[in-house]
């Protein structure tokens, strides 16, 4: 014999079931009525981005493979752009959330342009904005899974900085993502502390960038051959895109390994 539990206060849910709230249809539950859902986890992926500052201005580098889980799929994802002449981002994390704050943001760009502001969105700026936008997105756990980097000016001066999904953020003259925390971190302090002054010139900034993504390459199960670097000084932005590190790198050593 069933014995159907009362309710857990008048007009209330039953014990186990969903609560029909006023106004929907009696028996309606949330499960029939499409109940929101969110990204639980990152699909497509890119991994680390590695920025430094140099004198003079800031260099950031990543790769363009989007992992499907553990499957290299998408060989030709760029995933870093110019927002404006002070101001450059690269992200890490789920290409989709990627591809709509990328969208967001040039369409905020196009409406200061359209609006006549004098003043061009620098990388301070924006990298206050993404604060907002991403700690904003986490409080809704909705967050964007993105670890975003932002390079470029800010009052004239360098800028670089770090943001995540739930909002954490920094500025520093060395800033990675992903694996390139534990890798490319301490290469590039390494480096900067066998200066005398502490400071970069543009090309010693280049050849430590390219050493750092050589050991992402070799050590990153989600890293790759080819990628992609921009480089922000007061004459505006340049990106380098479709290098190569095939040749650079050597897996004798590795005999069950066959590059892509």
């Amino acid at each position: 014999m069933n014995i159907e539990a009362p309710p857990l206060w008048s007009n209330g849910p039953k014990p186990g079931l969903f609560y029909d709230f006023p106004g929907r249809s009696v028996g309606q539950s949330l499960v029939n009525d499409h109940a929101k859902t969110h990204t639980m986890y990152p699909t497509t992926t890119g991994t680390s981005v590695i920025g430094i500052v140099f004198d003079g201005g800031v260099m950031i580098a990543a790769d363009k493979l989007g992992s499907y889980g553990s499957l290299a799929r998408f060989r030709n994802v760029e995933r870093i752009f110019k927002a404006t002449d002070e101001a450059v981002l690269a992200f890490g994390g789920d290409i989709a959330d990627y591809q709509f704050i990328r969208e967001v943001i040039e369409q905020k760009v196009r409406d200061d342009e359209c609006g006549g502001y004098s003043k061009q969105l620098d990388a301070g700026a924006l990298h206050s904005w993404l604060t907002r936008v991403l700690y904003n997105r986490r409080s809704r756990f909705n967050p964007l899974w993105l670890d975003c980097v932002v390079a470029g000016f800010r009052a004239g001066k360098p800028f670089l900085g770090f943001v995540d999904k739930i909002g954490t953020a920094y500025e520093a003259t060395e800033v990675a993502s992903g694996f390139g925390q534990y890798f490319a971190i301490p290469m590039l302090r390494s480096a900067r502390e066998k200066k005398s002054d502490g400071i970069f010139t543009q090309a010693e900034a280049r050849k430590v960038i390219e050493e750092a993504m050589k050991v992402l390459y070799y050590r990153d199960c989600r890293g790759f051959h080819r990628y992609m670097v921009a480089t922000v000084t007061k004459e505006g932005v340049t990106i380098d895109d479709d290098l190569d590190l095939k040749k650079d790198t050597n897996w004798d050593l590795a005999h069950l390994t066959k590059l892509l």
